[in-house]
Order: C-alpha cells, then structure tokens, then sequence
C-alpha cells in the first residue's frame, strides 16, 4: 500500500531549452509562448511552502501563512495578487481547480471551478458561415470566447470549508498593490506586446498602454484603482455581487464587444456553481499520485505517464538523454490518448460517446 499522497504533483524534466519553443509552422496558436528562462535555486520549508508565478504573490500567501492562516487562506490572497500582476494568465474573470489535502482528516478534495460556456452556446460556437473552426485569434478576440467565470465563487466555497482568517483581510495585499502600483514584469510586458488588437478596446488601451499609445515595458509602473475597487466589494460582500449584483450587470455589459460580441447573460453568472470531483489516482513505486478529473485532463495525463515509467528504473533528477526519450514518448501517447478520448464529463460519456441528448 502506497505511504504517502502526493496532491497536484507535476512531471519535471530537463529538456533543452532550445526545444521548449520551437514549433511547426502550421502550428496552432498559443495563448502564451515561453519569453524567458531563469535558473532558480533549489529551496526547502521547515513548516510550509508557497510556489506562485510571481513573487509578490508568492509574499502576499507567505504573509498569510506566517498569521497563522490556512492554505486555503493564503490561496485566496494570492489568487487575487496574481490576476493583478498576470492577468494574462490567471484572475477572477477565469476559472481553475483546487486539490486541497487535509492532513488532519486525511482526506482530499478537489473542486471544479472552471469557467463555463454561455447557456445559448450550441455545438457550432466556434465554427464559421461555412462549417469551419474559426482561426484561434478570429475566435479570442472580442467577448464571444469569455467563459462564465468561476474563480470568485471557488476561493469562496474553499474558504467556506478550510478556511482560518477572515474572508476579506486575505484582499488587502492585492488591492494595497493595486493602489499603489507595481512594477510591470518582463512577462506581463511581453504578453502585452504580443498581444492582438488589445488596444482597440477602451478599458484595455487605457490599462495596458501609455498615453502616447506605446506599450506598457517591463519596469513601468502600474495602477488598477478599478480592480481595486471591486476587490474591495467583493472582500466586503463575498461573491454575491459578482454573480448578481453590480460586477454582474458591468461583466454581462463588458463582453457585448462590437467585435465579436459574447452572449453571456446575467442568468448564466447567477446560475454558476462550484462544483466537488472526484480525484483521479495513480500509484507510482511507493506513492499514490493525485490530481484533478475531468473536466481536467491533467491528472489523467499525469496518471497514465506515470504508469508507463513505473516500468523503468529511472534515474533522479532525470537529466540523462535516455530520461528524456522515456519522458516524451510517454508523453506522445498520454496526449494522443487525451485529445482521443478525454472530454467534459458533464457532457460526453468517455467511456462510450456522447450521452443522450449531449
């Protein structure tokens, strides 16, 4: 029997860096490409350890951790940091996942907070007059490719169930930066020069760019008094007014964009619910490896590579070339396998086709 539970654990690898970007010319679009590689010192924690995308909200979650606050607390602090710093990336307008392992009670759960597809949306969303798939910047473009967001209402249901400190001091780190600005990282300015048509919208040309109309550089300084603003309401007031108050009514506005226009209604933000997975598990040696179901494919992923390697003694850290062979060929069929047979579970029955009516 397998001692220990790993949660959310990842497959890491020292592939060269020269291949993480190259790409076949008919190679589909990314949404974000790889703009930099840094090396980074090995770390270890005595009591606890915080590992976010960007370091001041790696510190807003260590703060938290060091009052006495829960992983779920800290999770909320730094969820709100990071869509100030990567928005990009990752914020209150998306969804995401949450394993959360509770020692005490050996016990994990994982919880669905995805973003999820407009009501009306029917199978033919994304394809063009002529039955086509729609090109990857035609379709993100405009407020037709923004989900139903979720974050808001999964930080509060994990808060609701393992969380320490109060609700709406986990909020001041984010909109104390907010305020008072931040330095804009060689990421961020990246993916906004990268970025297209994002100077043809208002609010983003009036966020993301200067006066003058260049681009936002690494090292400017920047403020959102408005996130500020509505982080504020929703530290006061939990997610009551994002899913049907005045958040609600301005994001339902804010994606009928003339390009593109969304067809999110205020019915489908009132009618968003959090939703509890159950986690798919893998033994590998003397673990058990955990991670998200579907809708995610990331534990299943994860799952069946893992299960291919277990055959072979590899070496640690896995840095040989005969690692890196095993590691991607395991890879190629794992993600032959997802894109084959892994979908939405709510929505297709992976073990048999689409159910009826699906």
């Amino acid at each position: 029997m397998p001692f220990r539970c790993i949660v959310g654990m990842a497959l890491l690898l020292a592939v060269p860096a020269y291949a993480q970007d190259v790409a076949a010319p008919d190679a589909p679009a990314q949404p974000e490409v790889t703009t930099a590689l840094a090396d980074r010192s090995a770390v270890m924690g005595r009591d606890f350890m915080v590992a976010t995308a960007h370091p001041l909200a790696t510190e807003a979650a260590h703060a938290v951790l060091t009052a006495g606050g829960s992983a779920a607390d800290a999770a909320v602090a730094l969820q709100m940091v990071l869509n100030l710093v990567e928005p990009q990336s990752s914020g209150i307008g998306g969804g995401g996942f949450v394993l959360y392992w509770d020692s005490a009670l050996g016990q994990l759960t994982t919880l669905d907070g995805r973003e999820t597809a407009p009501g009306a949306a029917t199978p033919d969303y994304w394809l063009d007059e002529d039955g086509e798939p729609v090109g990857f910047w035609d379709a993100v473009v405009g407020g037709r490719s923004v989900g139903v967001p979720g974050t808001v209402k999964l930080m509060e249901e994990l808060h609701s169930r393992y969380g320490r400190l109060p609700w709406g001091g986990l909020f001041k780190p984010a909109i104390d930066l907010a305020e008072e600005g931040f330095p804009v990282s060689q990421r961020l300015a990246s993916a906004i020069g990268e970025a297209r048509e994002l100077d043809r919208f208002t609010a983003t040309r009036n966020h993301f760019f200067r006066q003058d109309g260049s681009a936002l550089i690494e090292g400017d300084l920047l403020h959102s008094p408005d996130f500020a603003r509505t982080l504020r309401l929703i530290a006061a007031e939990g997610s009551e007014p994002f899913y049907h108050g005045s958040i609600a009514r301005d994001i339902a506005a804010a994606v009928a964009t003339e390009i593109n226009p969304g067809i999110m209604t205020l019915e489908d933000l009132a009618g968003y619910e959090v939703r509890e997975r159950p986690a798919v598990c893998q033994h590998y040696r003397a673990y058990e490896v955990c991670g998200m179901g579907p809708p995610s494919s990331g534990g299943l992923t994860v799952g069946q590579m893992l299960g291919m390697l277990s055959a072979f003694d590899l070496p640690m850290p896995g840095d040989t070339p005969e690692t890196t062979h095993l590691f991607l060929e395991a890879g190629k069929v794992a993600f032959a396998d997802r894109g084959q047979f892994m979908a939405d579970s709510d929505f297709v029955d992976t073990a048999g086709g689409a159910p009826d009516g699906g």
